[in-house]
């Protein structure tokens, strides 16, 4: 019991120091303690563009497979559900890619940076100029690409 008694004396001569501190400043300073919550700082782009947070979830959580050749295959057998192309992929590769998207109504995004900026969202060291996109996982990336552009 005289543990808590100390501990409520602290919290008076605390008070009292608040108030000294209040009469020398002039105004009113609360101090408030609050728990701090460690949260990952997200760079420009991510708080710019929902679309690379969608992305790095997808790869994470999906199922995705990488690269020009197998997202060809996977438009023409109609596999995937959607296909993230960057801005610098291979110009056969992308028409392929459209072309057989459009004919079996899979969604296309148009990826505003380079492929190396691509790779890097995926979290890959490498160029990567089209991603496929067999499962979304707990990404929100389907609901992104049937927005109205």
């Amino acid at each position: 019991m005289t543990m808590m008694v100390d501990e409520e004396e602290d919290v008076e001569v605390k008070d009292e120091v608040d108030e000294s501190d209040e009469q020398q400043d002039e105004t009113p300073k609360k101090k408030i303690q609050k728990k701090k919550v460690v949260r990952r700082r997200k760079t420009k782009k991510e708080r710019e563009n929902p679309i690379t947070v969608a992305v790095r979830l997808a790869v994470e959580s999906g199922k995705v497979d990488f690269g020009a050749r197998t997202g060809v295959w996977a438009s023409l057998l109609g596999k995937a559900k959607l296909f993230v192309i960057a801005n610098n992929a291979p110009i056969d590769a992308r028409n392929k890619v459209v072309e057989y998207a459009k004919l079996s109504e899979i969604d296309l995004i148009e990826f505003s940076g380079s492929s190396m900026e691509l790779g890097s969202v995926c979290g890959k060291p490498f160029p990567i100029s089209i991603l496929s996109v067999y499962d979304a996982g707990s990404s929100n990336i389907m609901e992104i690409a049937k927005k109205p552009k």
